[in-house]
């Protein structure tokens, strides 16, 4: 019985000290993890076209530019309005990769494959913002080495 006792005056102790000191994340910046938070508010994405480096080989590129609105579903996508192969001479964006235009089987196909459809996926639009927590994170410049192209990519 004084078990008990010495282990209920234990759990409210703990249980008093819990309420007085709230738990805070540093990703919740000052309010406390039980407590609701506004999102911060998005600011202007980087929106100057401009190329970045890749941090390693294969990194799907970031998209340099607002996609703000873009449908992309199963019925349309935007982005191919500028970036399909038979569409960037003329609107001067980047091409599609050839790696997009073959399936899970290796075959090469004339469209692109069902799996790289949804852009969003793997690329996403460059935000100004500060990292949440420090990264010594250095890449390989993957971006020097151009990739293979497939022996049998679709013509552009």
């Amino acid at each position: 019985m004084k078990r008990r006792a010495v282990f209920i005056a234990l759990l409210a102790a703990v249980l008093a000290a819990a309420q007085a000191e709230p738990f805070f994340d540093a990703a919740r910046g000052r309010t406390p993890i039980d407590k609701e938070t506004a999102p911060p508010r998005l600011l202007n994405q980087i929106n100057d076209d401009q190329r970045l480096p890749r941090n390693y080989r294969y990194q799907p590129p970031v998209i340099p530019h607002r996609i703000d609105g873009y449908q992309v579903d199963r019925n349309f996508n935007k982005c191919l309005d500028c970036h399909a192969r038979e569409k960037s001479d003329f609107s001067q964006a980047v091409p599609v990769s050839e790696t997009h235009y073959v399936d899970r089987d290796g075959k090469v196909l004339t469209h692109i494959s069902r799996r790289r459809y949804f852009c969003k996926q793997c690329h996403v639009a460059q935000e100004p913002v500060a990292p949440l927590v420090g990264n010594a994170f250095k890449g390989d410049a993957g971006d020097a080495t151009p990739l293979p192209a497939p022996a049998s990519a679709p013509a552009r």
